[in-house]
């Protein structure tokens, strides 16, 4: 059950970012100072983390830099 709401949660994000009604459906309107992109950035997080969940880590691109430069 976990497991389909997770890939249900992930599959939304997904058709959220794609943008299939060309922007006639957004939570938040993109023309609003600040906010406007927020629902973009939760969706994005959402399906990171969805597919982090079934063991695709998109986040192992983009590693930290732990040595210390002079």
């Amino acid at each position: 059950m976990k497991n389909a709401l997770v890939f249900l949660t992930g599959i939304i994000a997904a058709v959220y970012l794609l943008n299939p009604g060309a922007g006639i459906f957004e939570v938040l309107p993109d023309n609003l100072p600040f906010i406007g992109n927020l629902d973009e950035a939760v969706a994005a997080g959402l399906l990171i983390m969805c597919l982090k969940y079934f063991g695709i880590d998109l986040t192992r691109f983009l590693p930290r830099d732990t040595q210390k430069r002079p």
